[in-house]
C-alpha cells in the first residue's frame, strides 16, 4: 500500500470549501465534472462519470473529512483506499491538505498527478472567481 499527501490554498472559508466537497452540485461547480453525492450525512458518492466512487465514513464540519475510495483502475482484490481531507483557516482562505493512504502498490504517482490536474487546478480556478 502507499500513501501521498498533498496540500493547497483556496481562496474561499473551510465551510464553502466543505460544503462544495460533499454536495453534489458544489462538487461539479469546483471540478468541472458530474458528481452525485448522498450528503455530508455518512452516504455514497460518484464522481468523473464513474471513475471515482465510495463514500463518506466521517465529516466534521468545516475541518475534516474522511471517506472510503477507489477508481475504476483499482482492482477486484484491492480495498478501498481512504481519502481523508483537512481544511484550515488561512487568510481569507483555506489551505486543504489532502491525506490519500491504502493506495495499491505503485500507483502513487498516477494519483498524485489526479489531484493536481482534475481537482486541485480546477478547484483552485473555482474558488478565485
Amino acid at each position: 500500500m502507499e500513501s501521498i499527501e498533498l496540500s493547497c490554498e483556496l481562496a474561499a472559508p473551510p465551510e464553502r470549501v466543505f460544503e462544495a466537497w460533499l454536495s453534489a452540485e458544489g462538487h461539479t461547480a469546483m471540478t468541472g465534472s458530474p458528481a452525485r453525492i448522498d450528503g455530508p450525512e455518512p452516504g455514497g458518492f460518484t464522481t468523473w462519470d464513474g471513475y471515482i466512487v465510495g463514500r463518506t465514513l466521517e465529516a466534521t464540519p468545516f475541518s475534516r473529512i474522511l471517506q472510503a475510495w477507489r477508481t475504476s483502475d483499482f482492482g477486484a482484490e484491492d480495498p478501498d483506499s481512504l481519502l481523508e481531507v483537512l481544511l484550515e483557516p488561512v487568510g481569507g482562505g483555506t489551505k486543504l491538505t489532502l491525506r490519500h493512504s491504502k493506495l495499491p502498490v505503485g500507483s502513487s504517482q498516477e494519483y498524485t498527478n489526479g489531484w493536481l490536474d482534475f481537482y486541485f487546478t480546477p478547484m483552485k480556478a473555482y474558488f478565485s472567481r
